[in-house]
């Protein structure tokens, strides 16, 4: 199953390698479109997950996706917008930075003119507060 990420990976890298922008590094861009490429693949309906037995023999298990798996992301997606919506500016601000545009904690902080502390504080208390939100709406 690796190979087979790791190849989807870098189709998608031949695919979209016109719409880096150079906003930041290389690598974080790659890092993101590989992390949003593995989570797809679990994301879809009935993936199967490759075991290895004691024996070496491979066994495949069934995971199922979500009972209604086109309406998921809509629903999922709206519920994140409206969650980052009521984060205060400053986490909102280092969470859309380092956590959707992939902008490293060094890159963040000389945008913002803070510390790298700052940055990766704010980040994860930013990440606390849009758990409570998103885990109190289910």
């Amino acid at each position: 199953m690796a190979e087979d990420l790791t190849q989807e990976v870098f189709i998608q890298l031949f695919r979209k390698i016109g719409s880096f922008r150079g906003d930041s590094a290389f690598t974080t861009w790659l890092h993101r479109l590989t992390v949003n490429q593995v989570l797809m693949h679990f994301r879809k309906r009935n993936v199967k997950l490759e075991h290895t037995t004691e024996e070496g023999e491979m066994t495949n298990v069934v995971q199922a996706g979500s009972e209604r798996p086109q309406s998921m992301p809509v629903v999922d997606r709206i519920a994140l917008d409206a969650a980052i919506a009521q984060l205060p500016p400053g986490y909102r601000t280092v969470f859309v930075l380092h956590d959707v545009e992939g902008y490293e904690h060094e890159e963040v902080a000389e945008m913002l003119g803070c510390s790298v502390g700052t940055s990766k504080s704010q980040l994860h208390k930013a990440r606390m507060k849009l758990r409570g939100l998103l885990t109190k709406k289910t």
